[in-house]
């Protein structure tokens, strides 16, 4: 029954944000906190990061048009929403094609933890550190924050309402890294085990698609297919580097 999911869905990481880069000369210094002091949803894009949006958004441009989304879902986040901004400028999709603002795509939050590095969460918050130790990233929640099951209950009622508005239709969504990797554990029926082993195989790269096709040959009534992960290919083939920062909150996913 093709007419229960779309035919196509994209899920994007968004580009390098000022965010990933202030995490990255955190960590280089050893520091305990990351230096931001806009909040999570404010942070933007950096200049690297716009060249990626846009490197995306000009790959897609090249393809047929039955090849391109025409539906555009993002998360609330300048860093989301702006990578989708971008994408659509660069003829990634059509100019008039509204980009959709959807909470339920927002970065995991992170709580107490927000803006840490590790070596602060050892330090400030040991407490924390030992419960995440203890349960898991994917079960452990900080106080104020969210575990990735948290995260994946909110992506549960986005797949539906997805499911029941854009069935048939080519959709992407532009999001964080978390998002990427809980909807896949949503799409794929994963279990914990599954997902945290495709986490540990390394970062999920800025402006890299993960792509699904609706096969109808899959279980009693079709189902969505992966055909690739985390594929940067659209920057890799530009002259714009390739990122793989985790966001500055996730100073431990």
């Amino acid at each position: 029954m093709a007419g229960r999911w779309p035919e196509r869905l994209w899920i994007v990481r968004h580009g390098e944000s000022a965010g990933n880069v202030a995490r990255q000369a955190a960590y280089s210094a050893g520091e305990h906190r990351i230096a931001l002091t806009a909040r999570d949803v404010d942070v933007p894009l950096s200049p690297r990061g716009e060249a990626q949006a846009s490197a995306l958004g000009s790959w897609f441009a090249a393809q047929a048009p039955n090849e391109r989304p025409e539906v555009l879902l993002a998360s609330p986040y300048v860093r989301a929403r702006e990578t989708a901004r971008l994408f659509r400028a660069a003829g990634g999709a059509a100019g008039d094609e509204p980009i959709c603002l959807d909470e339920r795509l927002r970065e995991k939050e992170f709580g107490i933890l927000d803006g840490l590095t590790t070596r602060g969460i050892a330090a400030i918050q040991p407490d924390q550190a030992e419960f995440r130790r203890l349960l898991g990233k994917f079960y452990h929640r900080p106080p104020g924050g969210e575990s990735w099951c948290d995260v994946i209950l909110r992506l549960r009622a986005l797949m539906d309402t997805v499911a029941l508005h854009h069935a048939g239709q080519r959709v992407m969504i532009v999001a964080h890294q978390v998002v990427v990797l809980c909807l896949r554990y949503v799409i794929e029926n994963m279990t914990e085990e599954e997902i945290i082993a495709i986490d540990r195989t390394g970062e999920v790269a800025n402006c890299s698609v993960t792509e699904y096709r609706f096969d109808p040959t899959l279980g009693a009534s079709g189902k969505l297919a992966l055909v690739r992960y985390n594929d940067v290919r659209a920057v890799d083939t530009s002259s714009v580097a390739v990122t793989a920062e985790p966001d500055a909150a996730a100073v431990r996913r």
